[in-house]
């Protein structure tokens, strides 16, 4: 019987190396001839979960078939890459041996096992496209995954295209907000106000459309979405001829992690949520990156208030300059609240710093969620029928907002282009209370619309990864392609 080992390489941020376990554990949870390796890359501001946390993660079912390989840190780190992008394109091309040998370690110890697996391949992060070089070195095919919306590779294919064949300036569109695009795939024209910052920034530009180049490489995109929810992007992706072509797309979610271990901070939210009327709390979170200005946070706190509506907010201070990429909990709310503000909503609020999100989305008090549109964040919301308010802050997040206001309906609209403050043209933005208010309404209304769709979502999400359902079958599709190219 053929045995495959597959080799997960995520990108180090906790999102990505998170969603990575998840999807390794659906797959040798669904074929037993399958293990899998997950390299853990150590890199400067991303810190990732401790290893005895995500062996706690695993389950009695997986965890004898997946094993993580943790890389030693970089000693030495460039730090003058003008942006982002540059840092970690620069950064993984420096990991690349050290990949290659943990990888070399791993093949040399099944030569030493009766019985022992053949290495199948790489699963690649959508960001960690240098690693495609490593799979070609050992002779084996490399698989994306495409940690994000089918909607988001659809328009960065489309956006490839657009500069390949066009020879359109794609950073243009930073000067031209108010353009629109038709997208295939798409409903409504996309606005460029929500095409990501570091797509059209001069430098990083061309750097992530080399990655997209580079994805199609590739054997295949395992997506983290399903087709119920994204079926015009997808059938745009697999049923267009598509030149140049695209491997072939494996749409295989929703695929989150909804158990969680209450630790003491958890406990002590669970039991504000329990004497809580069912479906009244609205629940404010931006993820593990998330905060505002002490401007922002205070419009936040006045629209909270007028609202009346009761709430949960994840209030995280900003990382100093320099120092630090992540937000850390305040000593005291009262250093950036308004005067006043914890004593008037005593009754009605929960002001905490970092929230324990999937327990909180889950709970049957929480109505509402107002969201960055993170892309892990949108599913696990589905996944519990807890309709959001948008409002993105970086990377992909402005697109997932648009797709899910205007094209899916499933969302109320607070902001769909804010960006970290600032507008597509580079302006100081601060949303302001009566804009918040009026969000935090919409998506508490009890009979709207949104709220029946986001319900029949949730539904249809937890059935597609049944047997029978499109990504069960899509993922059984997967393993099949990858038993059948092991070398």
């Amino acid at each position: 019987m053929k045995k495959g080992e597959l080799v997960f390489i995520p990108f180090p941020g906790v999102g990505h190396i998170v969603s990575s376990l998840e999807m390794a554990k659906h797959l040798v949870a669904q074929d037993h001839r399958l293990s899998i390796s997950i390299l853990i890359i150590k890199m400067p501001g991303f810190d990732p979960p401790n290893k005895s946390h995500m062996q706690s993660l695993l389950g009695s079912i997986t965890a004898n078939s997946i094993k993580f390989i943790e890389l030693s840190e970089a000693h030495t780190v460039d730090s003058t890459s003008p942006t982002l992008v540059q840092f970690i394109d620069s950064f993984l091309e420096n990991r690349k041996p050290h990949v290659r040998n943990a990888v070399k370690n791993l093949t040399d110890s099944f030569s030493s096992e009766p019985d022992s697996p053949t290495l199948a391949g790489f699963v690649i992060d959508m960001l960690c496209t240098a690693m495609i070089d490593v799979a070609e070195e050992f002779r084996v095919p490399s698989y994306m995954f495409f940690t994000s919306g089918a909607g988001f590779l659809r328009l960065i294919y489309h956006l490839e295209t657009l500069s390949s064949d066009q020879n359109k300036d794609i950073t243009e569109y930073k000067v031209e907000p108010d353009a629109e695009l038709v997208v295939p795939g798409f409903v409504n024209p996309v606005p460029a106000k929500v095409i990501p910052d570091e797509v059209l920034n001069k430098v990083s530009c061309p750097l992530i459309l080399s990655h997209f180049r580079n994805m199609r490489k590739t054997k295949g995109f395992l997506v983290n979405t399903f087709v119920e929810l994204e079926s015009a992007m997808i059938d745009s992706l697999t049923k267009d001829n598509l030149i140049p072509p695209i491997p072939p797309i494996y749409p295989v979610g929703p695929i989150i992690n909804p158990n969680s271990n209450q630790g003491q901070k958890e406990t002590n939210i669970v039991t504000w949520l329990d004497s809580q009327p069912p479906s009244s709390v609205v629940f404010l979170c931006f993820g593990s990156r998330g905060s505002f200005s002490g401007e922002q946070v205070k419009e936040i706190a006045m629209g909270l208030e007028r609202s009346g509506v009761r709430f949960l907010w994840s209030v995280r201070k900003q990382p100093q300059k320099g120092q630090s990429t992540k937000p850390e909990d305040y000593a005291d709310f009262n250093e950036v609240l308004p005067e006043g503000f914890l004593d008037r909503t005593a009754e009605i609020g929960k002001v905490i710093g970092w929230a324990p999100q999937v327990t909180v989305l889950a709970h049957s008090s929480v109505g509402g969620f107002v969201s960055h549109c993170g892309w892990n964040s949108i599913l696990e919301s589905l996944w519990y029928g807890v309709p959001m308010a948008t409002w993105p802050l970086y990377a992909e997040q402005q697109i997932n907002a648009f797709k899910l206001v205007k094209e899916f309906r499933l969302a109320v609209e607070i902001k769909l282009d804010y960006r970290r403050g600032f507008n597509i043209s580079g302006d100081v933005v601060v949303v302001k209370a009566e804009e918040i208010e009026v969000g935090i309404r919409k998506v508490m209304e009890s009979d709207n619309d949104i709220r029946k769709r986001v319900k029949e979502m949730s539904e249809k999400g937890r059935e597609t990864l049944m047997e029978g359902g499109s990504s069960y079958s899509s993922l059984c599709r997967f393993i099949n392609d990858v038993i059948h190219n092991i070398p």
